[in-house]
């Protein structure tokens, strides 16, 4: 899977999410969702829980543990409708991030803001395929200072600063 698959397209239902938050003028240049491994945490509350409740259904015969695994499962749902709904958009003046499933969230930060651009990535991202974008701007701290759990990093490390900083020439020459 590359960049291009985890891309939202004009033909996709979320495509219509995402346009909503565009000014008439504006294109979308990049907009992506966030690494699925966003769900580690979800899932291995799940798994977990689901060992424990095994264990104490089967230790001490008590079956009211299984509403403590259900709560885990509901917590697993929630968390996946909120990373489906989650899009990370650059434009020709802007780069935001859209999240929240009933309050909307739409942190912004104006590309002319933008003094630098980072790409960070652990030991867990290396190996999963994911990193943390760490923007800098000039002035006071911005709602949309660290993105993480960006898929493809440096493919689209590359693409996000080449909109940003802009492209004078990609050849060796």
């Amino acid at each position: 899977m590359n960049l291009q698959d985890m891309m939202v397209y004009r033909d996709d239902t979320g495509a219509r999410t995402v346009d909503r938050y565009l000014m008439p003028y504006e294109g979308r240049v990049i907009a992506v969702r966030r690494h699925p491994a966003v769900l580690m945490v979800p899932v291995g509350a799940v798994v977990g829980g689901l060992i424990v409740c095994v264990a104490a259904g089967v230790i001490s015969g008590l079956l009211w543990v299984w509403w403590l695994w259900l709560a885990s499962l509901g917590y697993l749902v929630w968390k996946a409708v909120a990373w489906s709904l989650e899009f990370f958009l650059v434009t020709e003046h802007r780069v935001m991030l859209v999240s929240g499933v009933l309050n909307r969230n739409v942190a912004m930060m104006p590309l002319a803001k933008v003094t630098d651009i980072a790409l960070e990535r652990s030991v867990a991202g290396r190996m999963l395929g994911y990193g943390e974008f760490v923007m800098e701007s000039a002035g006071q701290k911005q709602a949309l200072r660290n993105v993480g759990f960006m898929p493809y990093p440096e493919q689209l490390y590359l693409e996000v600063s080449s909109v940003i900083f802009g492209v004078t020439d990609w050849s060796p020459d």
